[in-house]
């Protein structure tokens, strides 16, 4: 995976709040380093679904990037937890075609593993409304 974001990608995401959710931590890294590459404020880098679930409880977060399984859980609590919050997020997985726990978000962004880091950028900025990055109030929209 190439981390170097190009430089317009470099503010594209400019003070964005963002939680990251994924276990494997090599991969985690590289995602805090694209997205702050990016310009994004990564509030949270999470491991396990626990984690994940506290994490999405603070306010602020105006996109999440999130692995679809988190070892033998999947992470359906903190995509709830999100989408309850009106909070959005992208899946960033491995497991595109064959993961049932994708069936429940079909509506939801999915970038595949691996990923260059002007996909990712551009998954989470697509996220965003138009014209800014306004994190979403504390209840759904």
């Amino acid at each position: 995976m190439n981390t170097s974001p190009s430089s317009r990608a470099a503010s594209l995401l400019q003070g964005v709040r963002v939680l990251v959710v994924e276990d494997d931590a090599l991969l985690l890294m590289e995602l805090e380093t694209i997205l702050i590459g990016a310009g994004a404020e990564v509030i949270g880098v999470c491991r396990t679904v626990a984690d994940g679930v506290t994490a999405a409880q603070q306010d602020g977060i105006a996109a999440a990037v999130l692995d679809v399984r988190i070892g033998r859980d999947t992470i359906a609590p903190v995509a709830r937890q999100l989408a309850s919050r009106g909070t959005p997020f992208v899946f960033y997985t491995g497991q595109v075609d064959n993961d049932p726990a994708i069936a429940e978000w079909r509506d939801h962004a999915i970038v595949a593993k691996p990923a260059k880091a002007a996909t990712i950028v551009s998954a989470v900025a697509g996220l965003l409304p138009p014209g800014g990055c306004e994190p979403p109030k504390n209840g759904p929209r």
